[in-house]
């Protein structure tokens, strides 16, 4: 390929000339990487190419009103085709993959926001200003050619309302704005988008909610809230991992917090930890850290210890950076 074109370029003339496409999106699936996969898809249906959508967990159930959710498999494309394309993901292990799995003739395309991203494509295209990685499926599909249609603009609307807070981080642009602006003069049903994933909440995950916040910790005079929930706390309230997403915020909006984490145990000494800032501090490099990433404002990590060794562990790095952070 000519070097000289930019990634979108070279993007573009891949998946004009591929007649099969496989979409692949992240664990814990959110409303970016589910709704960008699924207008990708849709967009290159409509130039008559062959698509299967792949996710290894299961679409969470505010996200299945989705045009095309229900196609979402968690099946690897079998036969595969020789393109492969993933939404929003950091690297391979955010898909459960390795790099063995792929087919050594396959072209692996990344469309990604993440400042963390592993850029291990044969093409990347990876714009950390982004908020979301839906801003860069509306701008790949309209420079396809192809014009969006309702089915498409629902699911690029949810991918950017959700990964920008409903337009209120720091992340969001004029730009945002102005792709969102596109997105409702198709005429997409706003409030019945907005419904779905925000309004309609299962029991169970206010009931977790409940569990999270009975372990809430204030630390570092008032700049740190912790939460932790474990195994146990999902069993009796009911709610499934996937219904964690989100609780963070609530200890996001305490007045004085600069950082919130949640922990949550989803294996033996396996925890999973998300963390937020408001203003400031850098929660990327705290999880990058401990091997994960994100970006400046929302990141996450996986650490292979107990609850109580990955509380300690998170609190001191944090605790290390608002400490040098106010000292600079």
């Amino acid at each position: 390929m000519n070097n000289e074109n930019s990634p979108v370029e070279e993007i573009i003339e891949v998946l004009r000339k591929a007649p099969k496409v496989a979409l692949f999106s992240h664990v814990s699936p959110d409303g970016d990487c589910i709704g960008s996969m699924l207008a990708m898809g849709l967009a290159l249906e409509k130039m008559g190419k062959e698509v299967s959508f792949y996710n290894p967990d299961p679409v969470p159930s505010n996200l299945r009103f989705l045009p095309a959710a229900s196609r979402i498999s968690r099946e690897l494309p079998n036969p595969s085709p020789q393109t492969w394309m993933f939404v929003d993901c950091t690297d391979l292990q955010r898909v459960n993959l390795a790099v063995s799995q792929i087919p050594s003739e396959t072209m692996v395309l990344n469309l990604d926001h993440h400042i963390s991203n592993q850029f291990f494509g044969d093409l990347n295209w990876i714009d950390a200003q982004a908020c979301a990685c839906g801003e860069l499926a509306v701008t790949l599909i309209s420079q396809l050619g192809i014009e969006i249609d309702r089915d498409m603009a629902t699911n690029l609307y949810t991918a950017i309302v959700t990964d920008s807070g409903c337009f209120q981080y720091s992340n969001t642009t004029a730009q945002t704005h102005r792709l969102t602006a596109e997105l409702l003069d198709t005429g997409l049903d706003l409030s019945g988008i907005h419904h779905n994933l925000f309004d309609q909440k299962p029991l169970a995950q206010l009931r977790l909610l409940q569990y999270a916040l009975d372990s809430l910790e204030i630390h570092a005079e008032g700049q740190l809230a912790v939460m932790s929930l474990c195994l146990e706390d999902f069993q009796k309230s009911g709610a499934t991992q996937e219904l964690s997403e989100g609780l963070v915020n609530h200890i996001r909006s305490i007045a004085g917090v600069e950082v919130a984490v949640l922990l949550k145990e989803v294996g033996p000494q396996e925890i999973k930890g998300g963390l937020r800032s408001n203003q400031w501090l850098n929660v990327n490099e705290i999880a990058a850290h401990f091997g994960g990433g994100g970006h400046k404002r929302a990141a996450g990590c996986t650490l292979g210890v107990p609850m109580t060794e990955a509380k300690q562990s998170i609190r001191s790095a944090i605790e290390e950076a608002l400490r040098l952070g106010r000292d600079h």
